[in-house]
């Protein structure tokens, strides 16, 4: 079952174009790597998809998911470091989509927050300030605010990004136990090219805006060796 289809999608800054003509299609349970050296679209994509960059040209068809149903997980260094919130109160906002003129959250929404945290392990820090953290700690909080925004789709953007080795495998970890335990797809925007980190089941590979290869992890690790080899020769 199709969640989201990109048809011919053009994005970019002013007259500047950075993605070009980029189609592809995310299913429900997939879990996709964007992947692609720096300046090649993944960040502006992402932006895209979630409705902050109006395409120049081509469109997002919402398919089975509402588009404001999306849980998007932003680089870490967007939050505010010293914003002065609790876990739990981090965590709330990711409802605020949710709330429309309401001003309060509700009961279940509550339950819904601290049953995210209970997921990730992180439920005993609750009541602790966001900004005494540690960065995997923040991640993690970051990911179970992204969670009640949403029971279909993640958008993880650079997740991994300055955190040590045992951190980011503890989060790829929680990433795919969400993907194949809780049936929660995943678009994971990765600048980490190293190919034994590529996890998931399949690759979007971005080159200057357009995309160079769309399909199963393992046929993308084969390509990359091949090319390798060819460089090589």
């Amino acid at each position: 079952m199709s969640l989201i289809k990109v048809q011919k999608l053009s994005l970019g800054y002013g007259n500047h174009t950075v993605v070009k003509d980029l189609s592809f299609t995310v299913d429900s349970e997939d879990f996709i790597c964007i992947v692609g050296a720096n300046g090649s679209g993944k960040s502006t994509l992402a932006k895209g998809i979630l409705g902050l960059l109006k395409p120049q040209s081509g469109k997002v068809i919402f398919d089975n998911l509402k588009a404001t149903a999306i849980g998007y997980m932003p680089q870490e260094h967007k939050i505010i470091p010293n914003f002065p919130a609790s876990v739990l109160e981090i965590t709330l906002s990711g409802f605020l989509n949710q709330l429309h003129f309401r001003p309060y959250y509700t009961a279940k929404q509550k339950a819904r927050a601290k049953h995210n945290l209970a997921l990730l392990h992180i439920e005993d820090l609750a009541n602790e300030n966001f900004s005494d953290l540690s960065g995997g700690q923040r991640q993690k909080v970051l990911l179970a605010r992204a969670l009640c925004a949403t029971t279909k789709l993640l958008i993880l953007d650079e997740p991994s990004n300055n955190l040590d080795h045992q951190s980011k495998q503890e989060l790829y970890e929680l990433a795919l136990r969400l993907n194949r335990q809780h049936h929660i797809a995943v678009l994971m925007i990765t600048h980490d090219l190293d190919h034994h980190n590529l996890i998931g089941d399949k690759i979007l590979a971005l080159s200057n805006g357009q995309k160079y290869f769309f399909g199963p992890t393992a046929a993308y690790v084969k390509k990359i060796h091949s090319d390798t080899e060819h460089h090589h020769a």
